[in-house]
């Protein structure tokens, strides 16, 4: 591999070929479509003969996110993907992960539900990612990418996160981004962490018992209502920080716009062929892309909302991060919402027009 690469690839592909380049030590998954590409990659790629990278194919999600608990526990950088159902499979193991602290990388290509649902294309696990579906009090980071550009570059970055905060972080895709082709750059090439590296990052990991010291013991278990409820206010204290600190989105046309577009991932790229269209009709419209759906960017947002004759929240789904929207507003807007369901990829004159009869 060189420093640095410019290819024509799937957004799959491109989580693959930049996990290998990032120094992962270890990928956990089970094949389910639209996002079998990300180990048919690894497979193709064969890194355990040149970095040593351990990929596996699992029995099951469940296993697949248990792995990861077990490896992420050791201070191992590791990773898993999947699609909605397999995803949901995965809940409870995520909620372990969050409540023991533990880091890892976990990539959602979503499809549509409920259910088996289709293997189209969806936005329906926004509420799943950024509302915590497993069990407790918890959230994790979740990153929406909305190009192949952003596959590539959010695993680095969501790595970054996972051991910053010690809590797994979620690519949420979906199958038009995992699907489709687009040049990207590869990240620049890091090596994996040598035991000593890894030991002195990560006090906190289990390293099993030495003569000279005790094994750390990870577990979301505590017995004691009164330490589980410490436990439980560090968390929340951690995630305020996170709400603080880690924001991202990004604003296109509203400096002079009369509406607001909000869209994420692949809703987010026909949302600006739709602007670019609607403009050329006299219509001032801009986009505002929330880049992290957890922690949401509710105040930037706001302030970005002010002055805006209405607000259209495109998905596809049947309006999920419209709540959010909502909520980071105050009802002192007029927000209304545009998706499709089961599967079926909105085109922007359909955006255009909710556009005409909404406001």
């Amino acid at each position: 591999m060189t420093e640095q690469e410019i290819m024509l690839m799937k957004g799959n592909e491109a989580i693959a070929h930049a996990a290998v380049r990032c120094g992962v030590d270890g990928y956990f998954g089970y094949p389910i479509t639209p996002q079998s590409e990300i180990i048919e990659t690894f497979a193709a790629l064969r890194p355990w003969e040149t970095i040593g990278m351990v990929v596996l194919q699992a029995e099951s999600e469940v296993a697949s996110i248990n792995m990861l608990y077990g490896g992420g526990g050791t201070g191992k950088k590791v990773m898993t993907s999947s699609s909605s159902p397999g995803v949901a499979l995965m809940q409870e193991g995520i909620s372990y992960m969050a409540g023991a602290e533990i880091p890892g990388l976990i990539v959602n290509v979503q499809r549509g539900g409920p259910g088996l649902g289709t293997i189209q294309p969806s936005q329906g696990d926004y509420f799943q990612a950024t509302r915590g579906g497993g069990n407790g009090d918890y959230y994790i980071i979740v990153l929406a990418p909305h190009s192949v550009q952003e596959m590539a570059d959010f695993v680095d970055l969501g790595f970054t996160l996972a051991f910053r905060y010690r809590l797994p972080v979620m690519i949420l895709s979906d199958g038009v981004i995992g699907q489709m082709m687009e040049k990207v750059v590869l990240p620049p090439i890091k090596p994996r962490r040598t035991e000593a590296e890894i030991k002195k990052e990560c006090p906190w990991a289990t390293f099993g018992r030495s003569k000279d010291r005790q094994p750390n013991i990870i577990t979301s278990l505590e017995l004691m209502p009164e330490l589980m409820e410490k436990r439980n206010l560090a968390l929340q204290a951690k995630y305020e920080e996170i709400k603080t600190k880690e924001t991202r989105y990004e604003a296109s046309h509203l400096d002079d716009a009369e509406y607001m577009i909000v869209a994420f991932g692949s809703a987010a790229r026909i949302a600006e062929k739709a602007i670019e269209m609607a403009r050329e009709e006299g219509i001032k419209v801009g986009l505002f892309r929330p880049i992290t759906l957890w922690p949401f960017p509710e105040k930037e947002l706001s302030a970005m909302a002010d002055g805006k004759k209405g607000i259209l929240v495109v998905e596809i789904n049947a309006g999920q991060m419209v709540e959010d929207v909502r909520l980071a507003i105050r009802g002192t807007k007029q927000v209304e919402h545009f998706g499709r369901l089961g599967g079926i990829v909105p085109e922007p004159v359909e955006i255009i027009n909710a556009l005409k009869t909404k406001f």
